[in-house]
């Protein structure tokens, strides 16, 4: 489960760079949703490096999501 939670976070990790770029935030909605599917993983785990990085991107997207108004 660790395996598949660090997984998830770096996957979403490198879709979060092009959502930060204007007019791409939709590929933000979808990097929340993993991070969070990420973060489920990663809470079982006694190691919780998963669960920080899905951490980290789920609150980057939220808040480059919340400065856009869920759009931009």
């Amino acid at each position: 489960m660790q395996t598949l939670s660090v997984l998830i976070g770096i996957l979403c990790a490198i879709l979060l760079v092009p959502g930060l770029i204007p007019l791409l935030g939709w590929t933000l909605w979808a990097t929340l949703f993993g991070s969070l599917v990420g973060i489920i993983f990663g809470a079982f785990p006694k190691r919780k490096i998963g669960l920080t990085i899905n951490c980290a991107v789920a609150l980057i997207a939220a808040l480059r999501l919340f400065l856009g108004g869920g759009v931009f």
